[in-house]
């Protein structure tokens, strides 16, 4: 599907019990590809694969990352507004809620073994810059609405600083993980330290539950993560 080769990309991903079903944005206009667990479709079955969308009608540029849906409470609403915003996304989404299973099995941003690390990681490869979303409690880093980092590596510090001062413009009290300590910057974040390995932009953001509470809070957090992905989706 990232090359553009929609009919040979659904026979090799029904291969491996993927499907793929396009849709059009209602809003903008824009034609994506949802890649599944076929299995879901079919009888029910959630083998925890999560789901794939790709832009169709712009080569892939940047992807955005949900490992912890539902979990962290509307980083998946919040990463399909990012995705519907800027031509040229992928969005990437876990498919299980972090603690299902024993110990830290669903808790795809910590763990190589996943389907969602395997995607991240082939869009890596491509050179995809990337953001991973996430959510924490109010009262876990009292402080700060927001922290800003770029995981294990320092090479996405611009685009960091830029993200920062947008939700800094939102009203957002925003730790910078690159100018001090913060709690929850994502220094063994796995697609992080993959990142940093292979030299790729890679971005770790955590918004406290007011700040993604309601539709005006998930609006305004899409608005800032845009200005870092329009940058870039090019031209």
């Amino acid at each position: 599907m990232l090359d553009g080769k929609e009919t040979e990309a659904r026979t090799r991903l029904a291969e491996v019990d993927f499907t793929v079903r396009t849709f059009t944005d209602t809003v903008g206009g824009r034609r994506f590809a949802e890649v599944s667990d076929a299995a879901a479709r079919t009888d029910g079955a959630n083998r925890g694969w999560g789901r794939v969308y790709i832009d169709l009608d712009a080569p892939p540029r940047w992807s955005v990352q949900v490992p912890h849906p539902i979990a962290d409470l509307d980083t998946e609403r919040l990463g399909a507004r990012v995705l519907r915003g800027t031509p040229g996304g992928v969005l990437v989404v876990a498919g299980a809620h972090r603690t299902a299973g024993r110990g830290d099995a669903a808790d795809v941003a910590h763990r190589t073994d996943s389907v969602f690390h395997g995607v991240v990681s082939e869009l890596m490869d491509r050179g995809l810059p990337g953001v991973q979303l996430h959510g924490f409690a109010d009262d876990s880093f009292p402080r700060f609405d927001a922290v800003v980092s770029t995981g294990s590596g320092n090479h996405a510090v611009a685009d960091a600083r830029r993200l920062a001062t947008a939700f800094g413009s939102a009203g957002l009290r925003v730790c910078r993980a690159w100018e001090r300590d913060c709690k929850l910057s994502g220094t063994d974040n796995v697609q992080g330290r993959a990142a940093d390995r292979e030299d790729r932009r890679f971005l770790h953001v955590e918004l406290n539950t007011s700040s993604r509470a309601d539709e005006a809070g998930l609006e305004a957090s899409a608005r800032a993560v845009a200005t870092v992905v329009d940058g870039w989706a090019g031209p």
